[in-house]
């Protein structure tokens, strides 16, 4: 066995004569280290397999809420195609199309208002499930009608369902994931969007050489299917941490975090936060006073919150995406396309563009951060309306004018996914206070299906008056104020606790910085608090 600090003997040879082993000398056997060291490596290995075994339950969670995100996205996808058959099937007007498109967005606002309220009395999870099956028993109805004033009931409940829905999978999100990965886990609703967008389409183009009474109800009874999943996910995913402390269930909320959190020694910390930001600690009760009394009369910081998430998610829908994604045949057709199944195959390249581009969002939106995000989508967003205007206006119906028309929309739905489409929704579950975020976020999303429903309701109607060369020109016009708001109104959030950012916006640094604020600043007013 090797020895560390060996005396040699007189004859050359190794021997332990000088070498005194007792307790305190500082010469040890070089065994004596490899426990220790054992020790460690296994330790290491442990936390290793902690880490990865905690990121898949988390990132199942993310996945599993996203479910009911794949409604909204299906119904956009599918009507696009869908209503070309429905119009033929029911002989319905143009107004009534417009209406049948529109009205699911401005219902669904019904459901966001009514899912902030529902989530805070029965929980995050049972309020997804909830959606489901509102969602499912509107797409029933819808498959079997007979006619136009039937299909309204089925797209009414659909609608409701989908604003739950909408409202809840992003508050769930942030509220179960580690500060780290929080952008990229919170956009999983938009992916799972943009891929019901997609599957809308390939449905379309499937379906479409069915008899006309028959195509359009498959389309819309196929959108019952991710719902179903619905049901079995509510078996893996817990209820927020967040949630539960609020309804004083503390111990359930640590066993949460003890799964969702890679560092078992970091979890006692998070969860005193959390009792901090509900007051709920050392007994405390939870504050009494009316959420919605509260949201009708800001605080100056609750204001600044109320600006940036409802102003965002506006921008989000004004700026025209919903009418490039529910019109997109009619755009098409108006550069020069005329045949039903070209036309539905340039949508579903249009469906590919704005799923592949959301991936790119998911890999960058916690690195570079939330706001050089914003930037680049609501610039490109500009270039891209406005180049699609200029197309439609000047260029014709010949084969460059088709080009440049698809090219417009597919850049505009890209630089849509890469940046405000994911962003809009991380924002606006990150920045709200714990006893509000769920109402405050139901808010922001009413503003959006308010602003959805107006421009898809009203888009053929205005194009028809204005051409649709004009209403993109409006359209771009909104997407450069988009870009002013972003600068003026948006900190950064990357990288700060949900607790650490309700602080960011009580700071008066927010106003006229372009939303920056460090961290170290947020970290001196939790010291000092």
């Amino acid at each position: 066995m090797g020895l560390v600090g060996v005396g040699e003997t007189g004859n050359g040879e190794m021997g332990l004569s000088s070498v005194a082993l007792g307790t305190k000398n500082k010469y040890k056997r070089m065994d004596s280290q490899l426990p220790d060291e054992d020790e460690g490596a296994s330790q290491h290995q442990l936390q290793e397999k902690r880490s990865k075994k905690t990121r898949k339950y988390v990132l199942a969670c993310a996945i599993f809420a996203s479910l009911n995100s794949v409604l909204l996205g299906y119904d956009v996808g599918v009507m696009s195609g869908a209503i070309i058959f429905i119009q033929e099937d029911l002989k319905i007007t143009e107004v009534q199309e417009e209406v049948l498109v529109g009205i699911l967005s401005i219902v669904s606002l019904f459901g966001s208002l009514a899912g902030g309220k529902t989530s805070d009395m029965i929980g995050r999870k049972w309020t997804m499930a909830l959606a489901a099956v509102v969602f499912q028993a509107g797409a029933g109805v819808m498959v079997f009608a007979p006619s136009f004033e039937i299909l309204m009931i089925g797209r009414l409940l659909a609608g409701i369902g989908i604003g739950f829905g909408v409202m809840i999978a992003p508050v769930y999100i942030a509220e179960i994931s580690p500060t780290i990965a929080r952008g990229s886990l919170t956009s999983f609703p938009e992916i799972f969007i943009n891929l019901g967008i997609l599957l809308g389409y390939v449905s379309n183009y499937a379906f479409s050489g069915l008899p006309a009474h028959i195509n359009w109800r498959i389309m819309l009874g196929v959108g019952i299917l991710p719902s179903v999943f619905i049901g079995f996910a509510l078996f893996v995913i817990p209820e927020s941490p967040r949630w539960l402390v609020i309804q004083n269930r503390v111990d359930e909320a640590r066993s949460v975090l003890l799964k969702t959190n890679e560092n078992e020694s970091e979890v006692e910390d998070r969860l005193n936060e959390i009792l901090v930001a509900a007051d709920t600690s050392s007994g405390g009760k939870y504050e009494e006073k009316s959420v919605t009394r509260e949201l009708l009369s800001p605080s100056p910081a609750l204001r600044r919150m109320l600006i940036t998430g409802f102003g965002i998610q506006c921008f989000q829908q004004i700026t025209g995406i919903d009418a490039t994604v529910y019109y997109s045949p009619e755009i098409f057709r108006e550069a020069g396309i005329e045949d039903k199944t070209n036309l539905l195959a340039a949508t579903v390249a249009v469906g590919v563009t704005k799923t592949v581009f959301i991936m790119v969002a998911i890999l960058l939106i916690d690195k570079l951060g939330r706001k050089p995000l914003l930037y680049v989508s609501t610039i490109g967003m500009t270039a891209c309306l406005f180049s699609l205007s200029f197309t439609l206006t000047f260029l014709g119906k010949g084969q460059i004018g088709i080009a440049m028309a698809i090219l417009s929309v597919c850049g505009n739905v890209a630089f849509f996914s890469v940046g405000i489409g994911p962003v809009c929704w991380v924002l606006t579950s990150e920045i709200f206070p714990l006893r509000l975020r769920a109402q405050a976020g139901a808010l922001g999303a009413v503003g959006n299906r308010v602003c959805s429903g107006l421009v898809a309701m009203s888009f053929l109607s205005v194009s028809n008056a204005i051409s649709f060369g004009g209403t993109f020109f409006i359209f771009s016009v909104v997407s450069a104020v988009s870009v002013a708001f972003v600068y003026i109104f948006v900190p950064e959030t990357k990288g700060k606790s949900l607790e650490q950012i309700e602080l960011l916006f009580q700071t008066e640094q927010w106003e006229g910085d372009g939303g920056q604020v460090e961290l170290g600043d947020v970290e001196h007013l939790v010291q000092k608090g």
